[in-house]
C-alpha cells in the first residue's frame, strides 16, 4: 500500500505539516512543576453539578503550581449541541469563581471567542488542525477509511462525546463472519479509495488498532486511583466521521497536546478509553499528559441505596442552585469538603481565610465516590453566609431577589441603609448567627420589619393571664425610651416585671417559683410577640433601635387590641 497516495487522495486540501501546526503552538514556558490543565465540557444542555468536580480540581492544581488552567469547548457533536449553552455554561462558571487563564470567553457582541495563544478554544473551530493530523496518520499506515452505506454511516454519526463512554465498537459483538469483514476494510486498496471517491462516496477514518492479544493488559498509573491494569486497546477507533469531524478521541489527543495539557481530569466513567487514548498518543508520537479519573458522585435513594446522580435528579443543575439562593461561595466551599478529606478540618482552623489558601491535595480526593447532601450543603452554606458582611449578603440577596422575587426586591432596594441595618443584627464576632442557608431564608427572617410581610406567627403561651400580658405591654409604651442603652432598656424590662408580680431575675423566680407569676424572661418573651410576631427572634432591643419606637407603640398597641 503507497499511505503517502493514500493519505493526498483523502486528504487533498491538507497541504500543513504537523511541524508547521507544532509552530503554531510553542512549548509554554512556565516554572518548573507547573500544571497545565482543562475545563472541555460539551455544550449539550446545562452545568451539572458533577462538572464543578474536575474544573475546581484543574483549577487549584494549575493556580497553586503556578501554571494554567484553560477552558476548551468540545462542540463536536453538532447534533446534541444546544443553542446558547456554550454561553450558559461560561457565564455559570464565571458565576461560581472558576478563574480561566486563557480559553473561550463571551465578546462583546455575545459569540464565543478565544482569549491566549493556544486557540481557537472551540474543536469546531479546529477541523483545519485535526485533519492535519489524520493526514500524518494515515500517512504511517496508522489509519485507513471505511466507505460505507448511508445507513452506516447514518448509524456511525450518532457517535457522540456521551454515548462514546459506552459505546459498544460495531467489532465488539461481532460475529465470525463480520469481523472477517471488518480485517477486509483494513485491507482497502488505492483502486477502491479511488473508485470511492470518484462515486463521491463519504469515509469515516479509522485507528488501525495494532493487538496481538486483545488478553493482554497494560499498567496504568492514575494520579487518584493508583496502579490500574486494563485490557489493551484492540478496538479500531473512529477517528473522523464522515463529516471530517473528529471524535471526542482524536480531537482531544491533539488538543492536549497542542494546548501543553499536562493533567487530564475527567470522571472515572472514561477509564474504559484510557487504553484507546494512550494508543493515540502514541501513534501521533505526543508525550503523554497524567490522568485523574474523578469518582462519581452519589445520592441516596428512598430506600437508602447510593445512585449516581443523574441530570434528572434535584441539584444536578447548576441552575438548580441560583434558583434555590444558594451563595456560590458555598457551593464552592461545599465541593470543597467533598473533594478533600481534611478541608472542614482546614477550615476550622483557619476560618477566615478563603478556600483558594487551603493546600489542595490529589491524594487526600475520595476513590470510591462522594455523596451528595442537601443538609450538608446547608450547613456549610449558612457558616459561610455568617461570615460575610451585611453589604455582601445585602449585595447577593437584592441580585437574587431581583430575579426571583421582584416585590422583595423592591422592598429591599427602596431603603438600602434599612435593609442592611437588620442585616447587621448579630454579624461578626466569635459566634455570629446562622439564620441563612439560602436566600430564600432572608425574606421569612426580615418580614417582621416590613408590615407587608409582617403576620403574629406564634402565640403567648395560655398559662400567662391576658390581664399580666396587657399590663406589661402598657407599662413599657409608657417608660420605652429608644435613646436608652441595651442595658438601660433591660432594666426597664426587669422594673416592669417587678411591678406586675414577676421576678426581676429568672435565678431569683428559679429560687421560690411560688412567690411570682412569672420572671423577667416571661416578661420579654410578651414584648417580643407583640413586636415581632414570633418567639423567637434576633435581639429585641436592636429590633426596636430599627424600626423605631412608633411602630414599636403600633404594633403595641395593635396586639393588645387582639388579645
Amino acid at each position: 500500500m503507497d499511505y503517502q497516495k493514500l493519505a493526498d487522495l483523502l486528504f487533498p486540501d491538507v497541504t500543513l505539516t504537523p511541524e508547521e501546526i507544532e509552530q503554531r503552538y510553542p512549548k509554554r514556558q512556565l516554572p518548573e512543576g507547573a500544571k497545565v490543565t482543562r475545563f472541555a465540557p460539551s455544550p449539550t444542555g446545562f452545568v451539572h453539578f458533577g462538572g464543578l468536580f474536575p474544573s475546581t480540581v484543574g483549577e487549584r492544581l494549575a493556580h497553586l503550581s503556578g501554571g494554567v488552567f484553560y477552558l476548551r469547548i468540545e462542540d463536536t457533536d453538532g447534533k446534541r449541541e444546544v443553542p446558547g449553552a456554550a454561553e450558559g455554561l461560561i457565564k455559570t462558571l464565571e458565576r461560581y469563581g472558576i478563574k480561566f487563564d486563557e480559553g473561550a470567553v463571551i465578546n462583546e457582541d455575545g459569540a464565543i471567542g478565544s482569549k491566549g495563544d493556544y486557540g481557537p478554544y472551540k474543536q469546531s473551530q479546529r477541523k483545519e488542525i485535526y485533519h492535519v493530523f489524520a493526514k500524518e496518520l494515515v500517512k504511517k499506515g496508522l489509519a485507513y477509511p471505511v466507505f460505507t452505506s448511508a445507513e452506516e454511516l447514518e448509524e456511525l454519526e450518532k457517535t457522540d462525546k456521551k454515548t462514546e463512554i459506552k459505546n459498544k465498537e460495531w467489532t465488539e459483538e461481532a460475529t465470525a463472519a463480520q469481523m472477517a469483514e471488518m480485517l477486509k476494510l483494513r485491507e482497502i486498496t488505492i483502486e477502491e479509495v479511488e473508485s470511492h471517491l470518484a462515486n463521491g462516496d463519504q469515509f469515516v477514518l479509522r485507528m488501525l488498532a495494532k493487538c496481538d492479544d486483545p488478553e493482554k493488559k497494560i499498567k496504568i498509573t492514575d494520579l487518584i486511583k493508583g496502579t490500574l491494569e486494563l485490557p489493551v486497546n484492540d478496538k479500531d477507533e473512529v477517528l473522523l466521521k464522515s463529516n471530517g469531524i473528529p471524535t471526542y478521541h482524536f480531537a482531544h489527543a491533539v488538543d492536549d497536546h497542542l494546548m501543553g495539557t499536562t493533567h487530564v481530569i475527567r470522571g472515572e466513567e472514561w477509564l474504559p478509553s484510557l487504553p484507546r487514548h494512550i494508543m493515540l498518543f502514541e501513534y501521533l508520537g505526543f508525550k503523554l499528559p497524567k490522568y485523574m479519573h474523578i469518582a462519581q458522585i452519589m445520592r441516596l435513594d428512598e430506600e437508602g441505596n447510593k445512585k449516581k446522580l443523574s441530570k434528572r435528579d434535584m441539584g444536578a443543575n447548576m441552575d438548580d442552585y441560583t434558583r434555590m439562593g444558594y451563595s456560590p461561595k458555598a457551593v464552592i466551599e461545599y465541593i470543597m469538603t467533598l473533594l478533600n478529606s481534611n478541608y472542614e478540618e482546614w477550615h476550622t482552623q483557619n476560618p477566615e481565610k478563603p478556600y483558594t489558601e487551603f493546600p489542595f491535595n490529589i491524594k487526600k480526593m475520595s476513590t470510591s465516590g462522594c455523596l451528595f447532601d442537601f443538609n450538608k450543603l446547608n450547613d456549610v452554606s449558612k457558616n459561610v453566609i455568617c461570615r460575610m458582611t451585611a453589604e455582601e449578603v445585602y449585595n447577593e440577596v437584592v441580585l437574587w431577589a431581583k430575579d426571583f422575587d421582584p416585590h422583595f426586591y423592591e422592598k429591599l432596594t427602596a431603603d438600602e441603609d434599612y435593609a442592611k441595618a437588620i442585616l447587621s443584627i448579630g454579624r461578626g464576632g466569635k459566634k455570629p448567627r446562622k439564620d441563612f442557608a439560602t436566600w430564600t431564608d432572608v425574606k421569612p427572617y426580615m418580614s417582621l420589619f416590613y408590615d407587608d410581610y409582617f403576620s403574629y406567627i406564634d402565640e403567648i403561651p395560655e398559662n400567662f393571664s391576658k390581664a399580666d400580658v396587657k399590663s406589661a405591654l402598657e407599662k413599657f409604651m409608657t417608660t420605652y425610651d429608644p435613646a436608652c442603652d441595651n442595658n438601660a432598656w433591660f432594666e426597664n424590662v426587669k422594673a416592669i416585671s417587678e411591678q406586675i408580680g414577676y421576678a426581676p431575675d429568672v435565678k431569683l423566680y428559679k429560687s421560690n417559683p411560688d412567690a411570682y407569676r412569672g420572671h423577667v424572661g416571661d416578661v420579654s418573651m410578651f414584648l417580643r410577640v407583640a413586636v415581632t410576631g414570633k418567639l423567637n427572634s434576633p435581639d429585641l432591643y436592636t429590633i426596636m433601635q430599627i424600626i423605631g419606637q412608633d411602630k414599636v407603640n403600633e404594633r403595641i398597641k395593635n396586639f393588645i387590641c387582639n388579645l
